[in-house]
C-alpha cells in the first residue's frame, strides 16, 4: 500500500507538470491563431506572456482563490475546538504539518483541502458537516481530506481549477471573435487554406474545454478511491468515514456558492446531484465529478 501512495504522488507530480506545459502550448497555439486570424502579430506575443502568468498564479495564487469562491473563513481554535484537535492529532499521526482550517457557512455537509503543498495546505469544512457529524464520522472526513494532501492530489487538482478554467474562457474568446466577424481577409495562401484553418480553430475552441473537463472529472474520480483507502489508514476505522459519507449523501441540496470548476474538489457533488449510483450508466458516470456513493461505501466496508 505504501508503495502504490509513493508511485501516485509522484504521478500526481508529473500530472501536474504535464498539465502546465500541456497550458502553455494550447495558448501558444490559440495565441498564433488569433494573431494570424487578426493580422495582428502583438496578439501571440501578448499570449506567451499570458501563459507564463496564469501558470506562476495557477501555482502560487489558486488555493486563494479557491477559498474566495468557497466564501472560507479562517476558523479560530477558541471556537471550532473540536474540529481542531481533530486535524491536529490526525495531521500528527499521518506526518504531515498542521493545515490551516476554514470553514465554510452552509447548511449542505461538505469538505475540501486545497494548497500548492502540505506546508502551505488548508482544509475547508462546511457548518452544516460539523452539525450532522459524531466525531468519528468527523475523524473520518478530515483523514480524507489529509490523505489527498499526503498524495499531493491538492496541487494538482487546484491547479487544474485555473487551468481548465482559463482554456473554457479563452475558447468562448475566441468564439465570439469569430462568430462576430474581425479575421485576416488578406491572409496569404488562398481562400482554401484560410476557410480550413478556421474551422480547425473553431472545432479545436469547442472541443477544448470539453476534454479538459473530462480528464479533470476523471482524475477527480480516481483520487477519491484512493484517498478514501489512504485515510482509513489513519484513523483504523473505515465505518467512520463510511458513515459519514452516506449521511452526506442523503443530505439534499445545493450548496449556496456550488461552483462547477471547483466541485471535483470536494468529498461530495456540491451541486446535491443523485450520489448513489443507482442505475448510472458508464457515460453518465463520465461526467461525474465523484464515484457513487454507494461504490465508495462499498469499498470501505469491503
Amino acid at each position: 500500500m505504501a508503495s502504490n501512495l509513493y508511485k501516485h504522488q509522484d504521478a500526481n507530480v508529473s500530472k501536474t507538470w504535464f498539465l502546465m506545459i500541456f497550458f502553455f502550448i494550447f495558448i501558444m497555439f490559440l495565441g498564433w491563431f488569433i494573431s494570424w486570424y487578426l493580422g495582428e502579430p502583438s496578439i501571440l506575443l501578448i499570449a506567451v506572456v499570458f501563459s507564463v502568468g496564469m501558470n506562476i498564479i495557477s501555482y502560487w495564487y489558486s488555493d486563494k482563490i479557491v477559498l474566495k469562491i468557497a466564501g472560507a473563513k479562517e476558523a479560530k481554535k477558541e471556537h471550532y475546538y473540536e474540529l481542531y484537535t481533530s486535524v491536529e492529532n490526525l495531521a500528527i499521526t499521518a506526518g504531515l504539518p498542521m493545515p490551516k482550517i476554514y470553514v465554510i457557512q452552509d447548511k449542505v455537509p461538505n469538505a475540501f483541502a486545497t494548497g500548492r503543498n502540505k506546508d502551505h495546505a488548508v482544509i475547508a469544512v462546511t457548518s452544516g458537516l460539523l452539525e450532522i457529524l459524531n466525531k468519528t464520522e468527523l475523524e473520518g472526513v478530515i483523514a480524507h481530506e489529509l490523505s489527498h494532501i499526503g498524495n499531493k492530489d491538492i496541487l494538482l487538482q487546484t491547479v487544474v481549477v485555473i487551468l481548465v478554467g482559463f482554456v473554457t474562457l479563452l475558447s468562448d474568446l475566441f468564439l465570439r471573435i469569430s462568430l462576430f466577424g474581425g479575421g485576416n481577409r488578406d491572409s496569404k495562401g488562398g481562400g482554401q487554406l484560410q476557410i480550413i484553418l478556421i474551422i480547425v480553430g473553431v472545432v479545436f475552441a469547442i472541443l477544448s474545454p470539453f476534454v479538459a473537463v473530462l480528464i479533470q472529472l476523471a482524475i477527480s474520480r480516481k483520487r477519491e478511491f484512493l484517498a478514501d483507502a489512504s485515510g482509513t489508514l489513519l484513523t483504523r476505522y473505515p465505518e467512520g468515514l463510511a458513515s459519514a459519507l452516506e449521511k452526506i449523501s442523503q443530505h439534499g441540496g445545493k450548496m449556496k456558492k456550488a461552483n462547477h470548476a471547483t466541485a471535483h474538489l470536494y468529498i461530495s457533488d456540491p451541486f446535491g446531484k443523485k450520489k448513489d449510483g443507482k442505475g448510472f450508466s458508464f457515460l453518465t458516470k463520465m461526467f461525474m465529478t465523484h464515484p457513487p456513493t454507494s461504490e465508495r461505501v462499498k469499498a470501505l466496508r469491503g
